[in-house]
């Protein structure tokens, strides 16, 4: 029952989080190119170390 508890109110958060971060994004004016660019910059080094086997913490 703690566990269910628990559960309930992680997921309570993290929905209240993101409406948050959703609506805080909306009132503001944020560069799309320079957050598209950053997330395929990060996309592209996942996937060059998938398919080298190079880079990584081990």
């Amino acid at each position: 029952m703690i566990r269910f508890v628990l559960v309930a109110l992680a997921l309570a958060a993290a929905l209240w989080l993101v409406l948050r971060i959703a609506r805080e994004v909306g009132e503001a004016d944020v560069d799309w190119q320079g957050v598209a660019f950053a997330a395929g910059f990060v996309a592209l080094a996942f996937y060059m170390r998938h398919a080298t086997g190079m880079g990584g913490l081990g």
